[in-house]
């Protein structure tokens, strides 16, 4: 694991960054009203693909699956590799097999999303401030029980350090030039899914830089 600089640099280095999802569980979801169920799913889904494209690994837990959370949401199953880590304690950190499974991968930024805001989102991320890791919390992949308890559980989580991004920031900071051409079909694809607007505009790009009208015979 790199040792946090002084210098480190603002942006987050693919080679140097891992994700911890926390507990996509319908018996969460659906009780967390700070975003609609759906919305959150869309945003996940999306994170977890990008996360593909630039191979950054994801490490997801769950909790209580056979009694009130139930199993990970099956669209996000679907995206991930590997099957998600069974936890106990309330913060993920404090558990020995998800703290080891962190630290085995060599990388020290830490970009967490899930449920809830307010308890297994945020507690990881205050742990790592003071274990030598750089967290973020990928805002738009979170979800408290209601606007203001989420809200508040950032700012608490902001005013100490760690940084706030959103799944859609990370995709372009990634990419960070439509020329790259190794990741570039994964990352408009993905942007064409579940990036309302602007996906349908990189698309409408892509298919006039394709069109015969791009290249009018002389």
């Amino acid at each position: 694991m790199t040792a946090p600089s002084a210098q480190r640099s603002p942006f987050i280095d693919t080679s140097n960054a891992m994700i911890l999802l926390v507990d996509c569980q319908p018996g969460l979801s659906l009780a967390a009203e700070s975003r609609s169920h759906q919305a959150l799913v869309n945003n996940v889904v999306a994170l977890a693909r990008t996360a593909a494209v630039f191979e950054v690994p994801i490490i997801a837990t769950t909790s209580a699956t056979q009694r009130a959370s139930g199993q990970m949401w099956p669209a996000l199953r679907e995206a991930l590799t590997d099957p998600p880590m069974e936890r106990h304690a309330l913060n993920a950190y404090n558990d020995d097999d998800v703290r080891q499974a962190i630290r085995a991968t060599g990388r020290d930024t830490v970009l967490i999303a899930g449920l809830l805001t307010e308890a297994c989102v945020s507690f990881p991320a205050l742990s790592m401030i003071g274990a030598d890791y750089v967290p973020y919390i990928v805002a738009d992949c979170c979800a408290g029980f209601n606007a203001e308890t989420h809200e508040l559980a950032l700012g608490r989580a902001s005013a100490v350090g760690v940084g706030l991004t959103s799944w859609i920031q990370l995709l372009l900071e990634w990419q960070g030039d439509w020329t790259h051409t190794r990741t570039y079909a994964g990352a408009v694809a993905i942007l064409a899914e579940f990036g309302g607007a602007y996906g349908l505009e990189l698309q409408h790009a892509r298919d006039m830089l394709t069109s015969p009208a791009a290249t009018p015979k002389n």
